[in-house]
């Protein structure tokens, strides 16, 4: 596969996890805050169920957009720069 239908792959993945609501909302707190769990995540959307939100972070991560990285029982969460930059730079701004 070419670097270019990859990358166009990845794209698609991108815009369709961004293109629903809490998604976006998700990624925009998370490129401002740098990182957070889940607990923190919960109480900032606060109508959002924990296993809603864990859905939403796996296809945020499969995607590329997030990165997670875990400290004992939790995992943090944060905006894979370089992929944003690429595909969404108006998270970055």
């Amino acid at each position: 596969m070419s670097e270019d239908r990859a990358d166009a792959q990845q794209a698609v993945r991108i815009f369709k996890a961004l293109g629903e609501p809490t998604r976006l909302k998700i990624a925009l707190m998370l490129s401002d805050e740098q990182k957070l769990c889940c607990t923190s995540m919960m109480s900032k959307l606060e109508t959002v169920a924990g296993s809603t939100l864990s859905h939403h972070l796996k296809q945020l991560t499969d995607c590329g957009l997030l990165d997670l990285r875990k400290d004992g029982t939790y995992i943090y969460y944060s905006v894979n720069r370089e992929v944003a930059h690429k595909f969404a730079p108006y998270l970055l701004e």
